[in-house]
Protein backbone atom coordinates (compact mmCIF):
# COMPACT_ATOMS: atom_id res chain seq x y z
CA UNK A 1 0.00 0.00 0.00
CA UNK A 2 1.17 3.13 -1.21
CA UNK A 3 2.29 5.47 1.84
CA UNK A 4 0.43 8.35 0.82
CA UNK A 5 -3.13 6.08 1.25
CA UNK A 6 -4.68 6.65 4.91
CA UNK A 7 -6.37 3.62 5.74
CA UNK A 8 -9.00 3.31 8.45
CA UNK A 9 -10.95 0.51 10.00
CA UNK A 10 -13.55 2.54 10.67
CA UNK A 11 -16.26 2.67 8.19
CA UNK A 12 -17.25 6.08 7.40
CA UNK A 13 -21.03 7.00 8.20
CA UNK A 14 -23.92 6.37 6.10
CA UNK A 15 -25.90 9.29 7.63
CA UNK A 16 -25.35 12.46 9.25
CA UNK A 17 -25.12 12.32 13.18
CA UNK A 18 -28.57 13.70 14.78
CA UNK A 19 -28.14 16.96 16.49
CA UNK A 20 -28.62 17.16 20.16
CA UNK A 21 -32.14 17.20 21.44
CA UNK A 22 -32.67 20.55 22.97
CA UNK A 23 -33.20 20.24 26.29
CA UNK A 24 -36.67 19.87 27.85
CA UNK A 25 -39.28 22.39 28.92
CA UNK A 26 -40.13 22.25 32.99
CA UNK A 27 -43.50 20.25 33.25
CA UNK A 28 -45.88 19.78 35.78
CA UNK A 29 -45.52 16.13 36.93
CA UNK A 30 -48.89 14.49 35.33
CA UNK A 31 -49.95 13.21 39.11
CA UNK A 32 -50.28 16.87 39.86
CA UNK A 33 -52.37 17.28 36.73
CA UNK A 34 -54.29 13.70 38.30
CA UNK A 35 -54.61 14.90 41.67
CA UNK A 36 -55.93 18.29 40.61
CA UNK A 37 -58.73 16.45 38.19
CA UNK A 38 -59.83 14.40 40.94
CA UNK A 39 -60.40 17.28 43.34
CA UNK A 40 -62.52 18.81 40.48
CA UNK A 41 -64.23 15.92 39.46
CA UNK A 42 -65.41 14.93 43.24
CA UNK A 43 -66.59 18.81 44.19
CA UNK A 44 -68.81 17.96 40.59
CA UNK A 45 -70.09 15.09 41.64
CA UNK A 46 -70.68 16.95 45.38
CA UNK A 47 -72.19 19.42 44.15
CA UNK A 48 -74.57 17.86 41.46
CA UNK A 49 -73.30 19.18 38.30
CA UNK A 50 -72.41 15.65 37.16
CA UNK A 51 -74.83 12.69 38.29
CA UNK A 52 -72.31 9.50 38.75
CA UNK A 53 -68.87 9.05 37.20
CA UNK A 54 -70.38 7.36 34.07
CA UNK A 55 -71.00 10.77 33.45
CA UNK A 56 -67.28 12.38 33.77
CA UNK A 57 -66.24 9.40 31.67
CA UNK A 58 -68.41 9.99 28.80
CA UNK A 59 -67.36 13.29 29.05
CA UNK A 60 -63.89 12.89 29.63
CA UNK A 61 -63.29 9.98 26.91
CA UNK A 62 -62.09 7.71 29.68
CA UNK A 63 -63.25 4.39 30.69
CA UNK A 64 -65.37 4.39 34.24
CA UNK A 65 -62.82 2.50 35.54
CA UNK A 66 -59.90 5.24 34.88
CA UNK A 67 -62.30 7.40 36.29
CA UNK A 68 -62.63 5.51 39.29
CA UNK A 69 -59.08 5.43 39.70
CA UNK A 70 -58.47 9.02 39.64
CA UNK A 71 -61.03 9.01 42.09
CA UNK A 72 -58.77 6.85 44.61
CA UNK A 73 -56.43 9.20 44.64
CA UNK A 74 -58.64 11.33 47.41
CA UNK A 75 -58.00 8.51 49.23
CA UNK A 76 -54.70 9.85 50.02
CA UNK A 77 -53.82 11.69 53.55
CA UNK A 78 -54.06 15.33 53.20
CA UNK A 79 -50.89 15.76 54.30
CA UNK A 80 -49.32 13.52 51.33
CA UNK A 81 -52.13 15.48 48.92
CA UNK A 82 -50.25 18.78 49.76
CA UNK A 83 -46.96 17.31 49.01
CA UNK A 84 -48.13 15.87 45.61
CA UNK A 85 -49.31 19.77 44.66
CA UNK A 86 -46.60 21.29 45.37
CA UNK A 87 -44.36 19.41 43.72
CA UNK A 88 -42.30 21.70 41.40
CA UNK A 89 -42.32 21.66 37.23
CA UNK A 90 -39.59 19.74 36.02
CA UNK A 91 -38.05 18.37 32.93
CA UNK A 92 -36.85 14.95 34.14
CA UNK A 93 -39.41 12.33 35.35
CA UNK A 94 -40.47 12.64 38.86
CA UNK A 95 -39.80 10.07 41.83
CA UNK A 96 -43.52 10.12 42.67
CA UNK A 97 -45.78 9.11 39.54
CA UNK A 98 -49.38 7.51 39.82
CA UNK A 99 -48.53 4.25 39.87
CA UNK A 100 -45.85 4.56 43.14
CA UNK A 101 -48.97 6.15 44.70
CA UNK A 102 -51.08 2.96 43.98
CA UNK A 103 -49.88 0.83 46.96
CA UNK A 104 -50.45 4.00 49.44
CA UNK A 105 -53.74 3.80 48.45
CA UNK A 106 -54.36 0.55 49.96
CA UNK A 107 -52.81 1.70 53.10
CA UNK A 108 -55.95 3.06 55.69
CA UNK A 109 -53.57 4.77 58.49
CA UNK A 110 -52.90 8.26 57.32
CA UNK A 111 -49.48 8.28 59.62
CA UNK A 112 -48.94 5.12 57.70
CA UNK A 113 -48.98 6.74 53.83
CA UNK A 114 -47.09 10.18 55.29
CA UNK A 115 -44.09 7.28 56.72
CA UNK A 116 -44.43 5.37 53.08
CA UNK A 117 -44.21 8.38 51.07
CA UNK A 118 -41.27 9.90 53.07
CA UNK A 119 -40.06 6.58 52.71
CA UNK A 120 -40.07 6.40 49.03
CA UNK A 121 -39.05 10.22 48.39
CA UNK A 122 -36.29 9.71 50.96
CA UNK A 123 -34.87 6.18 49.39
CA UNK A 124 -34.78 5.38 52.78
Amino acid sequence: MPADRVVSAVPTPRYAPKPPEPPREPRTPPVVEMLRKALAWRQELDSGAVANQADIARREGLTRARVTQVLMLLRLAPEVREYILSMPKTARRPAVTERVLRPLLQIESHDKQVAEICRLNCGE
